[in-house]
């Protein structure tokens, strides 16, 4: 695996909350990515009575949104489930999953946390610092922080604060559905991870690629 040399994965909850706090300050925040022409969508689901970790990675191109590339990797789940620290239970499926794409997208939609957690690394930043891809979290429900109600229209958003800092934004995607919450991962400003989102998401309150990949995780 060409992506897990930042850090070991077997470690305490204790070195794995040090590690997060020392990768925090190398996520970039701003726009650095060459022209979108593949996005792709990253989930994870588990199988075996949750012994088994199973990533998916659905490939679009953009901005058609039509399928390029689906990968699925199966290790042994060798971390326990603990809030906050997801990515070291999913993050070495998913880069074992990207590993075996033919080639790396030019994006990384993650249906997780970005900085919209409480060390500022969930598991789009991370993947995005290990993978060295401009990523972004689209998250199905909130981790931490507070917002303003968000307007009913598609494309309606309000910023995500925790204290005073703005860690995200919850998107309408879908007049009646409920609130997405976007976040930056790596390399993409907030503003512009918003704009991305929206611009992958058609008829449903997911957008195509973590909707894909959400499927194609959960396949048995």
């Amino acid at each position: 695996m060409p992506f897990s040399s930042l850090h070991p994965w077997q470690v305490s909850t204790q070195e794995a909350i040090a590690i997060q706090q020392s990768l925090r300050h190398q996520v970039i925040r701003e726009d650095r990515f060459a022209p979108i022409q593949s996005v792709a969508g990253v989930d994870v689901g588990f199988e075996a009575g949750g012994t088994i970790t199973r990533a998916a990675v659905v490939v679009l191109g953009y901005p058609e949104l039509e399928l390029v590339e689906t990968t699925v990797a199966r290790r042994p789940t060798a971390f326990p489930y603990v809030p906050g620290l997801l990515s070291f239970r999913e993050a070495p499926a998913v880069l074992e999953a990207l590993d075996r794409l033919s080639a790396l997208p030019d994006l990384l939609i993650c249906d997780g946390q970005g900085l919209a957690h409480p060390r500022r690394m969930g598991l789009a930043c991370h993947l995005g610092l290990c993978a060295g891809l401009p990523s972004i979290g689209a998250a199905k429900s909130r981790l931490v922080g507070r917002h303003e109600p968000v307007g009913e229209r598609r494309g309606d958003w309000q910023p995500l604060w925790d204290a005073e800092e703005v860690i995200g934004a919850a998107l309408r995607t879908r007049p009646g559905a409920r609130p997405l919450y976007v976040s930056i991962g790596h390399r993409v400003s907030l503003e512009t991870a918003v704009r991305l989102v929206l611009s992958c998401t058609l008829a449903y309150r997911l957008p195509e690629p973590t909707r894909q990949a959400h499927h194609l995780a959960s396949l048995r």
